[in-house]
């Protein structure tokens, strides 16, 4: 066990009572309160001992995950609270760990839940065996089993809309370690009755409706069927879908389980054949036709029917025809054929429906069984779970109910036995004197029902079997005769006078007194349904079929092996079923699951207590608890019962050093409990009255509060002290810390300062080196001043001469001189800015300058225009070039393009990149995006818009659903697009065309509309500039046409006032013409 795992009982956190045999005080109505009362907690489950109560919820709870699954596993069966796991890994660790064969019984009425036990009991024991490739391949084969055998044996009745009209018993075979080998599968008196009429608010076996819903066409159209319920007589139509059930999804998950048991496809093809055939069958009518001999002959109506079943069943048409109207009766060498009227033609034509599909669900369990079963001979151990009908009590209860419940008393007799004998068992194991335990032994019952010689079931056989007329009333004359004075039978017609007044009591019926109640049996039906009579005729047009299913399952129509013995009834075959099955049981320790309907309504919260009570005591629940606390309610292991009332004694508390026995009688003597109240086995603990048990867990309870405060105590000492340590040592590290800051602090005000006067004093002789540099300075200038003007005086002085005879030339020139350096310093001071958009230059000031003016103009222009360039990234560069471009093409074309100049051109305005919500688009797309943003989408039908997620990459161009913003709707590659069509006006509508004949053409060009349609034309006529190196055609007028489908409408733009609003709307016409008003600007 792991450290985190905490061993707890069945006693702690009880809702009500756990285990019925706890219950106190006994009686029927605490036994339905109980119920109650964990039913409306959402505890279905209740134990009898070691048998488990299951109340159907009528609804999933989250009680069957593999977390439960692992919390039940390895567990004691008391260890935790009430649960079907329990009681599936106690059967399972018996039959792995002590070499014991199980058995599981699941019993309860239509409705109960017993099919849904089974399938938790087979998955838990699948969940906990072994792995492995070859193991996992056998527990998926044994799971998917079910689905077969539930399509072709289950159907929907008042009770239960998935209702086991079959019993099943599965043989789960194991090796040594363990682990599934395989499996065999028994089946018992499957409701064939059921094939050609149901009772109203019922259905037919679910494999009708879902091969009609889940078939496909060319499938349905093989088997010459329609998808059409009402077409089939044989289909009930008040109840033919059921709700929450989809028969099509039922269909697929049958055929895959079939594939995984093992079938072959020609196999499963086969099988729906015949279920197609029986269908079919069901519309086949006759009409009389009179003969010479004034006796009427039936023949079939509508040949066409019978002759697509022949094709079916690959039999010759007249071989089947002439069977539904002639029956050949053989006796010694002598065959005498008779016609059959039109009752009896439609009696052969359901008798024949019945068997073929009795016989089909037959070849099913074998075929299963032939995939499932164990591969090696070597010694095998069994888990069988028996899934079969529970006690049934119907307004009109016939042969169907009455061998039924026969199965249920043979399983009560069964029961009783094996638990009373289990208890003895114990018993004398653990050394515990036995005493007696009186209870109802319905061994009386069955003898009634099931006795050799004056027995019911056997008086109907002979009554099947004895010449001249028979009669369901000739029947119940033999039974008033010999079982009039038996105290369970009852007959208004018997011997016995009690009942001729009795009217509770019809004419035509007897009654029987069962385990679980009176059951009154309508004799109509009882002979023909004991014989279950199919004609030769029919069983040898059968196995003269091409067909190799059909030939397989009627051996009995080969005429080589004709065999003139009568067959065995329905009745005694199915005895001979329970007698095996009791016999195969005894050999098996048995577990048992009662099942329980809450209500009638198949809803969740409702506990109807009638029923349950009704349920209760046919189930025999409460004899069951009487049977198991007869003598000692509780038992215990000693080790379990001192490690949970240890605490209650000082001696035991908190550790025992010696055997668990000897503390549990320190224990028990220092709680003063009397001895009579309590026995001591050889590994258990024996206590009488459940009223002890709850005494002792009342003190644990308060000795628990006791402990709990007491840790509470210590808990909060020892915090505290942990409390104050730990703020010492926190002061002590904060005092240290501050003490460091606080010396830090004086050496950093310390060393600024001394940094602060170093500067002064360095400052201070800096200016000092400063001064006398400058004064060396002023003194090496003033020397050269001077210097200069004395040469320059020389100079003049010298040259004089030379100045007056050129002074003309030299003062214009030097006048031009000054001039020019004048203008330039003029023009250095007044230049206007650097952006090339600015226009301005300085007015010129003097007329021979006018050339040299405009020139220096121009070289500053382009000297700005070049600087201005040179600041360009690439991606501004791509901007301006896009904006080139869309002023070539929409400049005084489009009145919406001057509003767009000055919007720079973003391209991916939903960043598809960085959005979590586009995260999925953006890996649809391969590309690069281009430009993404929403746009409209018009539709033809209205002219209304849908939004859509517009996306062009350097190929193609693609729309997307707007509200997923995950699955792209259309997508066109460029080279498929021819031209682009839109308005002069100041909307945002255009049309893209695409090439006819392409992929992309078949949904017809696209109407958009966009805020940015100067941006999206513009990127796209580049893109498509670049793929293809040709220019895409923009067509910019107020009327063109768009392709829709196979039509072409004409969209037209009309200019209307303000007073109609601020946007363009589009509006429907007619069939050919979209109308677009654009507001005046």
């Amino acid at each position: 066990m792991s450290k985190m795992e905490v061993k707890t009982s069945l006693l702690d956190n009880m809702i009500g009572v756990g285990d019925m045999v706890l219950l106190e005080p006994l009686a029927e109505e605490s036994f339905i309160k109980n119920l109650r009362k964990r039913f409306d907690h959402n505890e279905i489950y209740t134990y009898i001992g070691s048998v488990v109560i299951s109340i159907n919820p009528y609804r999933a709870l989250p009680i069957y995950t593999p977390d439960k699954v692992e919390e039940y596993r390895n567990r004691n069966f008391y260890e935790l609270s009430p649960h079907i796991y329990a009681l599936a890994d106690e059967a399972y660790r018996s039959l792995r760990d002590q070499d014991k064969d199980q058995c599981i019984l699941i019993t309860g009425e239509s409705g109960a839940g017993k099919t849904e036990a089974s399938k938790l009991v087979m998955s838990y024991v699948a969940a906990v065996c072994g792995k492995g490739a070859e193991v996992n391949q056998v527990k998926e084969q044994l799971l998917q089993s079910n689905p077969v055998l539930e399509a072709f044996g289950n159907a929907k009745t008042v009770r239960n809309d998935n209702s086991s009209r079959f019993g099943k018993y599965m043989d789960v075979e194991f090796d040594f370690k363990g682990d599934p080998l395989g499996g065999v599968i028994s089946n018992y008196l499957l409701e064939k009755s059921r094939v050609v009429k149901q009772p109203r608010g019922e259905r037919n076996f679910h494999i009708f409706y879902q091969l009609l819903s889940g078939a496909s066409e060319d499938m349905l159209k093989k088997l010459k069927l329609e998808r059409d319920f009402s077409k089939y007589n044989y289909l009930s139509l008040d109840s033919a879908t059921v709700t929450g059930v989809d028969d099509a999804v039922c269909f697929r998950t049958v055929k895959n389980a079939m594939q995984i048991v093992g079938f072959m496809d020609n196999e499963t093809q086969s099988v729906l054949e015949l279920v197609g055939a029986v269908l079919k069958l069901g519309n086949i009518e006759f009409k009389p036709e009179s003969r010479v001999n004034e006796v009427d002959e039936s023949r079939v109506k509508d040949k066409n029917e019978l002759k697509e079943i022949c094709e079916l069943l690959g039999i010759e048409q007249s071989v089947l025809e002439r069977a539904f109207s002639f029956r050949t009766v053989e006796a010694k060498q002598e065959k005498v054929s008779t016609t059959l009227n039109v009752a009896q033609a439609y009696y052969a034509r359901d008798a024949l429906a019945k068997n073929l599909y009795s016989r089909l669900f037959t070849w099913l369990v074998n075929r299963i069984n032939e995939s499932i079963k164990a591969q090696t001979k070597k010694r095998k151990k069994v888990m069988g779970v028996l899934d079969i009908y529970g006690f049934e009590i119907f307004e009109e209860n016939s042969f169907e109910q009455f061998i039924i419940n026969y199965c249920n008393e043979k399983l009560q007799q069964i029961f009783i036995e094996l638990t009373l004998k289990e208890e003895q068992e114990e018993y004398i194991r653990e050394d515990i004197e036995w005493t007696h335990i009186e209870y109802f032994n319905n061994s009386v019952i069955c003898d009634l029902i099931e006795n050799n010689t004056n027995g019911i079931m056997a008086m109907l056989d002979e009554e099947c079997l004895r010449p001249g007329t028979v009669t369901d009333s000739t029947f119940l004359e033999k039974l008033n005769q010999i079982c009039a004075d038996h105290q369970h039978f009852e007959s208004r017609m018997s011997k016995s006078s009690k009942f001729l007044n009795d009217h509770s009591l019809p004419h035509n019926c007897f009654r029987i007194q069962h385990y679980a109640g009176k059951v009154l049996y309508h004799v109509d039906g009882f002979v023909d349904k004991n014989n279950d009579l199919l004609y030769r005729d029919l069983s040898q047009a059968m196995w003269k079929a091409n067909h190799s299913l059909i030939k397989s399952l009627f051996p009995d129509g080969n005429p080589a092996k004709i065999n003139l013995k009568r067959p065995p009834t329905a009745g005694s075959q199915f005895k001979a079923s329970v007698a095996t099955l009791m016999k195969n049981l005894q050999t098996k320790n048995p577990n048992y699951i009662r099942c329980i309907k809450p209500n009638d309504q198949k809803a969740s919260h409702i506990f109807t207590d009638s029923l349950v009570c009704h349920q209760v005591r046919y189930l025999g629940l409460m004899e069951n608890v009487r049977v198991r606390r007869a003598g000692y309610a509780f038992r215990q292991p000693y080790d379990a019962c001192l490690e949970r009332y240890k605490m209650l004694c000082k001696q035991t508390w908190p550790h025992w050093r010696g055997q668990a026995r000897d503390g549990v009688e320190v224990l028990l003597k220092d709680l003063q409990i009397p001895e009579d109240e309590y026995s001591y086995g050889r590994s258990k603990i024996f206590i009488r009255n459940p009223r002890t048990l709850f005494s002792l867990e009342e003190q644990r309870k308060r000795r628990l509060h006791g402990l709990a405060t007491l840790i509470q105590k210590i808990y909060r000492g020892w915090k505290t002290r942990t409390h104050f340590l730990l703020m010492k040592s926190s002061q002590v590290t904060v005092a240290a810390w501050y003490r460091r800051y606080a010396q830090q602090t004086k050496y950093k005000k310390t060393k600024s300062s001394a940094i602060m006067v170093q500067s002064f004093i360095r400052g201070w002789k800096a200016r000092k080196i400063l001064r006398d540099l400058k004064y060396q300075k002023r003194c090496k200038e003033a020397v050269t001043t001077i210097g200069a003007y004395w040469h320059g005086t020389q100079v003049r002085r010298e040259y004089r001469k030379f100045f007056r005879a050129h002074a003309g030339k030299r003062i214009y020139a030097f006048t031009i001189q000054r001039i020019m350096q004048k203008y330039f310093l003029e023009l250095k001071n007044k230049m206007p800015s650097m952006s090339p958009c600015d226009k301005t230059w300085p007015a010129r000031p003097y007329l021979f300058l006018d050339s040299t003016h405009r020139e220096l103009r121009r070289i500053f222009h382009l000297w700005t225009c070049k600087k201005y360039r040179g600041q360009f990234t690439d991606q501004k560069k791509a901007i301006y070039e896009e904006k080139l471009e869309a002023s070539e093409i929409f400049k005084d074309k489009k009145a919406l393009y001057p509003s767009s100049v000055s919007q720079p051109f973003q391209g991916d305005y939903l960043e598809i990149n960085k959005n979590p919500r586009y995260q999925k688009l953006n890996s649809l797309v391969e590309e690069k995006i281009i430009f993404a943003d929403i746009v409209n989408k018009i539709n033809r039908a209205n002219g209304k818009g849908a939004q859509r997620i517009f996306l062009l990459t350097k190929s193609k161009f693609m729309l997307a659903d707007q509200k997923s913003g995950q699955q792209i709707k259309s997508s066109v590659p460029l080279a498929e697009l021819t031209s682009v069509s839109m308005s002069t006006q100041s909307d945002g509508f255009f049309a893209l065309r695409v090439k006819e004949g392409t992929t992309a053409a078949a949904k017809g060009d696209f109407l958009l509309n966009s805020e940015r349609i100067i941006e999206i034309i513009t990127k796209l006529h580049r893109a498509g500039l670049d793929l293809t190196k040709e220019k895409i055609q923009i067509e910019i007028t107020d009327e063109f046409l768009v392709q829709f489908k196979q039509d072409k409408v004409c969209v037209k733009f009309i200019q209307n006032g303000p007073k109609n609003g601020t946007m363009a709307s589009c509006k429907r016409k007619n069939n050919r013409l979209l109308e677009v008003t654009v507001p005046s600007p």
